[in-house]
This record gives C-alpha cells, sequence and structure tokens, in this order.
C-alpha cells in the first residue's frame, strides 16, 4: 500500500527556517518523482518543488527559487523540503505526492498534510 506522511510544519515567525519532511512506504522512492505542494488559505493548490528520484532532477516555483531545497535519502525513503527565509505567503497545508517518473506538477498519492504558518 502506498503511503506517504509528511512532518515539520509548524509556527515559524517571517525570516525563519522550517524542514519538512515525506516519509515513503509501500514503495521504493528510486522509482518515482516526488512532489510539495502546498495549498494557502482560500487558494487552490500549488507546486512548490519536485524531485525526480531516477536523476535528482529537481524543479521549483519561481515564488521559493533560492529559498527552498528539496532533497531526498533513499536509504530512509524520505524526502525533504528545507524551506529558508520563509515569508507570510509561505503559510498553508503543505502535501508530498507522488508524480509518477518524472516531474509533471500532477500528483498521485498523497499525503495527508502538514499545516506551516509564518506569522508574527
Amino acid at each position: 500500500q502506498v503511503r506517504l506522511v509528511e512532518s515539520g510544519g509548524g509556527l515559524v515567525q517571517p525570516g525563519g527556517s522550517l524542514n519538512l519532511s515525506c516519509a515513503a512506504s509501500g514503495f521504493t522512492l528510486g522509482y518515482y518523482a516526488i512532489g510539495w505542494f502546498r495549498q494557502a488559505p482560500g487558494k487552490g493548490r500549488e507546486g512548490v518543488s519536485c524531485i525526480q528520484t531516477t536523476d535528482g532532477k529537481t524543479v521549483y516555483a519561481n515564488s521559493v527559487k533560492g529559498r527552498f531545497t528539496i532533497s531526498k535519502d533513499n536509504a530512509k525513503n524520505t524526502v525533504y523540503l528545507q524551506m529558508n527565509s520563509l515569508e507570510p505567503e509561505d503559510t498553508g497545508v503543505y502535501y508530498c505526492a507522488t508524480e509518477g517518473l518524472y516531474c509533471s506538477g500532477v500528483g498521485g498519492a498523497w499525503g495527508q498534510g502538514t499545516l506551516v504558518t509564518v506569522s508574527t
């Protein structure tokens, strides 16, 4: 059974950092691209970043380039999203999802999400 579990969200002040984790089970990361998506209050879900575990290629939304870094640990079957210089606009529920073999912006299996709140 494919399962994704996000963790690491919380409340942080503007300019702060968080490191989100996406633990995968029921499948091997090496055969899937994994994406991070977020949904801000009252808005639709948007793609934030993606990593192709076959070749390590990474993709970032323009709004997070230079601030967020996606990485993977195949041994732990886990994908991470290091978020630095956080802004209030980064507030939302963050989800990880499988995207097939390549980053496509389309999620398949989804985790339950972790809430990130950037506020003073």
